[in-house]
């Protein structure tokens, strides 16, 4: 069976590919996706159709722009099997994560449909007799998108929808790990009748990332990126777009961590803590990295928690048996373990574990982690968490906020006023009480602080970082000036 080819899509065509490149599927070696390996000459090209279709959208009514947001829903929809096989073949997905991504980011789109009306403005009053004074709200320009691969449909989605109903044209960065996943959302989007240019896609052998992104932020029409990734390649990203004065909206890393107090339901603790842990093997900006338990409770949370996560079983994803698949490479598995084994050889516990099977790694739980080990500080972005002993709430907080990032969190009481009074102490873009750190909603205002980055995507937060606020003045009377 031939692997599926992945073409550019530069103003509503596809042109003929100078190069391409192979992704290869995770479990079993196999070519998965043969795609288009774009030069900077044609990311360019990219965004030059984009400026050319920019002036018709953003002229278009909400409500014409609402009316394509639902097609592009449904189209996304109509692909779900198209989907789960891009995903299970490009990343080693299961069928579950995919179809929750999918799920996602159809509500994605519905959201941003929803608020095409919303982006408003106001009169402000003024000062100057007869003046007038307004502030309104207007597309931005292209906004180039740069999506991951680790939750691709909804992060894909999430980079270009909302921009799109705010009336800009997009420029979709796909995944070198992901080519055909990301292409299908361009295809869902052009077959609900986008116009040519509105929506662009762009695929780039991993060598050329960096000629190929940086070109694109270059280009003048550009006005706004977006980026979801790691903290190294966001720090890239932003020193770029800063010698180019262009906003630019950063979702990055995480060391997430769940606080439990000793007044919390542990039963319900464990559940979100499994869940945060080790939902797609932990390859979630959000997974709970570390759990900080305090002293009065840990013995029994540990015993509870390693219970649990005994159950969840590794195995192949195509198989769709077990909770736990594949991880997206062996760098993983390697970078996992090195993790693991620098807190084992300074004192911490191993709780569960088992060696991989090339990318089919167990739930890993060390116990006994300090702030002096690497896996309380570095983001593992794998099947591992950490079991953070603290003497008391204070030291617990204390210790959530002892990390370069800062993306979710969460913290479990049976007291929500104290529930809500340490969560204001963490220093996090989200924060939920006796909820777990991976939960996502459309209509949210998704984002971090410090090295998790900074920006929002979700709700009334996306059109501020999607539109420029302009003032404007009627002036009534006729004017009266100094000279």
């Amino acid at each position: 069976m031939n692997a599926p080819l992945v073409s550019l899509l530069v103003g509503g065509v596809s042109p003929a590919a100078t190069a391409r490149f192979e992704r290869l599927n995770p479990v079993t070696g196999e070519v998965a996706t043969v795609a288009a390996a774009a030069t900077p000459a044609e990311a360019v090209a990219a965004c030059d159709a984009a400026a050319a279709a920019l002036p018709a959208w953003s002229a278009l009514g909400p409500n014409a722009r609402r009316a394509m947001l639902m097609a592009a829903a449904a189209a996304l929809e109509a692909r779900a099997s198209d989907f789960v096989a891009a995903m299970m073949a490009e990343i080693g997905a299961t069928e579950g994560w995919a179809r929750f991504n999918l799920m996602l980011a159809v509500g994605m789109v519905r959201e941003a449909a929803a608020i095409t009306t919303q982006i408003g403005g106001e009169v402000i009053p003024s000062d100057k007799p007869g003046c007038i004074a307004m502030a309104l709200r207007e597309p931005a320009g292209v906004v180039l998108g740069i999506a991951p691969w680790n939750a691709p449909i909804i992060l894909g989605v999430r980079a270009i929808a909302v921009p799109l109903a705010c009336g800009n044209t997009v420029v979709l960065k796909a995944s070198e790990q992901c080519p055909r996943t990301h292409a299908l959302i361009v295809e869902a989007f052009a077959a609900a009748g986008f116009p040519a240019g509105a929506v662009n896609l762009v695929t780039n052998a991993p060598a050329d990332a960096g000629d190929v992104v940086g070109a694109m932020i270059d280009h003048p029409a550009v006005r706004r990126v977006n980026f979801t990734g790691s903290t190294a390649v966001g720090r890239i990203i932003a020193r770029r777009c800063a010698e180019q004065l262009k906003p630019v909206l950063l979702e990055l890393g995480g060391k997430a961590p769940l606080i439990v107090l000793e007044d919390a339901d542990l039963d319900e603790a464990v559940k979100a803590a499994a869940f945060g842990a080790f939902m797609n093997q932990g390859q979630i900006c959000m997974s709970t990295e570390r759990i900080i338990v305090v002293d009065a409770v840990a013995d029994e949370f540990a015993r509870r928690f390693a219970a649990k996560v005994a159950t969840m079983k590794v195995g192949d994803p195509r198989a769709g048996t077990t909770p736990l698949g594949a991880v997206v490479d062996l760098k993983t598995v390697a970078h996992v373990i090195a993790l693991i084994d620098d807190a084992l050889a300074a004192g911490a516990r191993l709780l569960n574990g088992g060696a991989a099977e090339g990318v089919l790694m167990p739930a890993h739980v060390v116990d006994g982690v300090t702030p002096a080990m690497k896996l309380f500080r570095d983001e593992s972005f794998g099947p591992v968490v950490a079991i953070v002993r603290a003497a008391d709430e204070a030291a617990a907080i204390a210790l959530a906020n002892d990390s370069e990032y800062g993306l979710s969190a969460s913290v479990f009481t049976r007291d929500t006023a104290r529930g809500l009074r340490v969560a204001r102490q963490i220093k996090s873009g989200i924060c939920h009480v006796n909820g777990p750190t991976v939960h996502d909603e459309a209509q949210m205002p998704f984002g971090g602080t410090k090295a998790s980055g900074y920006g929002r995507f979700g709700g009334k937060a996306g059109i501020d970082a999607f539109t420029e606020l302009r003032w404007i003045t009627i002036e009534t009377q006729p004017g009266h000036y100094p000279i």
